[in-house]
């Protein structure tokens, strides 16, 4: 009898849970796991300059309220990590700087805290800030995995947040060795979540984009807020090729490097099918600019993960650091287009030619 091929995961270690988090936290901050190919696609805008911008730099307020909380800038920490030793003092210093300077945060997938409550201190970060706005975070195919409500508000609950982060990661968990596929079905699950919740349930991608008729989706399925991720900041792909010994498969992994929807195209394409939602923009936002143009573009949020996750893994500062200089350039960015608020960059770009 013929033999079947075998599968991307067939014959592969099945890790463990905290293992995957560590290895994936090693890998994001040592190797180079940008996209390859493509772009956030924020070069191809830029800021309508005005040379009398009719405000004064102290008039530029770039508070925003979201989820009951009020945030000195409209500026997210992404849901990065949690789970590991290594991710404890990251964590930490994170929501240090979050609480610093106003911001809002997301962790890392709760679901090893569910499952291992003695990881739970690696998460567990309200005490280091008490009034930012702090998601919670799961993988949306959980759903199809036997958790539910109560085990989502169990998460919300033992870390204090103010809102659940649902990913979807679907290429990514079909290059893991360790994948759940099952996404048959997901939609109605989500909207099943959103129904019964008493808190508000955020849908996000991990890199590779939410499109317009997915977003149009998961907003009629009654989520509070979309963040697009869009591709062209770090890729999962890339992540989880480096975990691929076996070098055929880590050539298939390879082989999305360019994969997704650039983060502008997705802000767009978004903002146009759920034009009062309230859309996250994050991928690829490598600079301050950066954050004004996604703003520009339709965004009510940014956030930003890479580049914290690189700062804080040196230390406090380094992380302040990274979350100053964002700041202050989004700040200069405004008082540039004569926007006093974060709402009033909407629309103030042109296309580069």
């Amino acid at each position: 009898m013929r033999k079947s091929h075998s599968t991307l995961h067939d014959k592969l270690p099945n890790r463990s849970t905290p293992s995957r988090k560590a290895e994936h936290l090693r890998i994001n901050i040592e190797e180079d796991v940008g996209a390859k190919g493509l772009t956030a696609g924020f070069e191809r805008y830029a800021l309508t300059h005005r040379a009398l911008p009719e405000i004064d730099l102290s008039d530029v307020d770039m508070s925003v309220r979201l989820f009951g909380r009020t945030l000195t800038a409209p500026l997210l920490i992404s849901c990065m990590t949690g789970g590991t030793p290594e991710a404890t003092a990251i964590n930490h210093r994170l929501a240090k700087v979050a609480a610093h300077y106003g911001l809002a945060m997301g962790l890392g997938s709760g679901r090893v805290a569910l499952e291992s409550p003695e990881t739970l201190e690696t998460f567990a970060v309200r005490a280091d800030a008490p009034e930012a706005l702090l998601l919670a975070n799961l993988g949306a195919v959980q759903l199809n995995k036997g958790y539910g409500l109560a085990q989502c508000r169990q998460l919300v609950e033992m870390l204090e947040a103010d809102a659940l982060v649902l990913h979807l990661n679907p290429l990514q968990e079909a290059l893991q060795p360790e994948g759940d596929t099952c996404f048959r079905g997901l939609l109605g699950r989500i909207a099943e979540l959103c129904a019964h919740a008493d808190f508000p349930i955020v849908v996000k991608e991990v890199g590779w984009g939410i499109g317009a008729a997915d977003v149009r989706a998961l907003f009629n399925a009654g989520v509070a807020a979309v963040d697009v991720a869009g591709a062209g900041g770090t890729s999962w792909s890339e992540v989880e090729r480096y975990r691929i010994a076996e070098p055929s498969r880590a050539r298939v992994a390879g082989a999305f490097a360019a994969w997704g929807i650039p983060t502008a195209e997705a802000i767009l394409a978004a903002r146009a099918v759920a034009p009062e939602g309230t859309l996250i923009a994050s991928g690829g936002i490598q600079t301050g600019l950066d954050a004004a143009k996604a703003l520009a573009l339709g965004a009510d949020l940014v956030g930003v993960a890479g580049p914290f996750l690189r700062a804080a893994d040196k230390g406090l500062e380094p992380a302040l650091d990274v979350a100053r200089e964002y700041l202050e350039t989004l700040r200069v960015a405004m008082f540039c287009v004569g926007a006093q608020r974060p709402a009033e960059l909407r629309g103030r770009l042109e296309p580069r030619t």
